[in-house]
C-alpha cells in the first residue's frame, strides 16, 4: 500500500467543531433555560503557551540565584477556560465591569462557582482530546 499524505493537508483535516456546554444553570434566557456557552478547541502549541505562562520560578531559600519551577495549576485551568470560551465573550468590558474585575481569568473565577468551574474545565479538555482534567494536569506538569 502506497502511502499518501495528502489526508495530513491542512485543508484536508477535519476541524473540531465548537461545542455548546450549559456551565450553569444560574445565567438563563427569557424563558428561564440556561443559557448555552460555547467552547472551541486550541492548537497544541496554543496549550504549550499556555503551559509556559503557567509556570512560576520560585527562589530556593538561601541559595543565591537558583530557583526552582512550579506549575500553576489553576493559572493554567483560567487561562485554558478563557482561552477556549467563545460565548460569552469574556473580554468584555460591560460583562467585567459588571462583576467588578479588569481580566478575562479574574472574570471567569468571579462568574462560577466552583462546581460550575470544574464541569466547565471537564467540557473544554474532552473537547481538546483529553479524557479526564487529570490527564491534562499530568501532561502539563511534564
Amino acid at each position: 500500500m502506497a502511502q499518501n499524505l495528502t489526508a495530513f493537508l491542512a485543508q484536508n483535516a477535519r476541524k473540531v467543531e465548537n461545542r455548546k456546554f450549559a456551565a450553569s444553570t444560574r445565567f438563563t434566557d427569557e424563558d428561564g433555560k440556561p443559557v448555552e456557552w460555547e467552547i472551541t478547541c486550541i492548537t497544541a502549541g496554543e496549550n504549550q503557551k499556555l503551559r509556559k505562562e503557567s509556570i512560576r520560578n520560585i527562589p530556593i531559600t538561601g541559595k543565591r540565584n537558583q530557583v526552582t519551577q512550579d506549575f500553576d495549576s489553576g493559572a493554567y485551568q483560567a487561562k485554558l477556560a478563557t482561552r477556549c470560551i467563545v460565548f460569552p465573550d469574556l473580554n468584555n468590558k460591560e460583562l467585567q465591569d459588571s462583576y467588578g474585575v479588569m481580566s478575562a481569568e479574574q472574570l471567569i473565577s468571579a462568574m462560577l462557582t466552583p462546581g460550575e468551574f470544574d464541569s466547565l474545565i471537564l467540557a473544554i479538555t474532552e473537547l481538546n482530546g483529553f479524557t479526564s482534567e487529570g490527564e491534562l494536569i499530568d501532561e502539563a506538569k511534564n
